[in-house]
């Protein structure tokens, strides 16, 4: 296969411009590795403009509600552990309406991958702040600046001990589909992180803002240093890191052994899973 060939027949919505086209080509790319046909992935995402994402890749897709991607791909993958899983979502899907399922994520690390669009602001709807909206940003709900700090994911990722925990950058291909691959290919939940500019409603971090900012950390760091991958999950503003942050040797959740539910008592089955 090719990543042209994993291109679906739907019209692409967004602006010209958007770090999504990026993304998605490395997302294609990162499956071509990896050597997954369509039918071997099942890619679940909430609402908003990084959730239409897999609606232009060939795959099977649960598109569902805003901020519930998570615990849908966990029930898909109790469900199939054969399928590989992959969650995706922007900011605000994910750290604001989905907060709450991100920590329990993170806790549980079943076999998931997740994949954050991250343009600091909402862009489906028009530009309002998100959770990783800089303290001080102005936007449509925020006009004299916003007056609480931007919620730190990476960090919060490591200090629950997360299975993979890795930065991206729209722009930069071919690192974030090495980053991805090696997200789908960890054992345990996987949490990719992929800064973007917004070009229609984030006049701040645009791309030559994190052209002057952004590094890639060294092919010698060690990502078991979860204490030094904290202090640079926390790293932010003028100097700011991507790259394979924390992996930890945590095990992951333990899938089912497959076997039929009894029968008419498939949701009991469900939740004695979870426990």
């Amino acid at each position: 296969m090719n990543p042209k060939e994993l291109n679906s027949n739907d019209p692409v919505a967004w602006c010209p411009g958007c770090g999504n086209f990026g993304i998605r080509e490395a997302v294609k790319r990162a499956l071509v590795e990896l050597e997954l046909e369509p039918w071997q992935t099942c890619f679940v995402s909430g609402i908003g403009q990084a959730a239409k994402a897999p609606h232009y890749i060939r795959c099977n897709l649960f598109n569902g509600l805003h901020g519930r991607a998570l615990p849908v791909a966990t029930g898909v993958k109790l469900a199939n552990p054969e399928l590989v899983v992959i969650a995706e979502g922007g900011d605000g899907d994910g750290y604001a309406e989905g907060g709450n399922h991100f920590l329990h994520a993170l806790r549980r690390n079943i076999d998931v991958t997740y994949l954050v669009h991250d343009n600091q602001v909402y862009g489906l709807t028009k530009g309002q702040a998100s959770p990783t909206s800089d303290s001080g940003m102005k936007t449509r709900t925020t006009p004299s600046g916003s007056r609480v700090p931007a919620f730190h994911p990476l960090a919060l990722a490591v200090a629950l001990d997360g299975g993979y925990v890795a930065r991206g950058l729209s722009n930069r291909v071919a690192h974030l589909a090495a980053l991805i691959a090696g997200a789908v290919r960890h054992p345990g939940f996987a949490l990719v992180e992929i800064l973007q500019p917004c070009v229609s409603f984030n006049r701040v971090n645009t791309g030559q803002w994190y052209r002057e900012r952004v590094y890639e950390l060294a092919d010698e760091y060690d990502p078991t240093n979860r204490e030094l991958a904290f202090d640079l999950a926390r790293e932010w503003g003028e100097r700011i890191p991507i790259g394979l942050f924390y992996r930890s040797s945590r095990p992951a959740y333990p899938l089912p052994v497959p076997a039929a539910p009894p029968s008419g008592d498939t949701f009991r089955f469900l939740l004695e899973t979870l426990r």
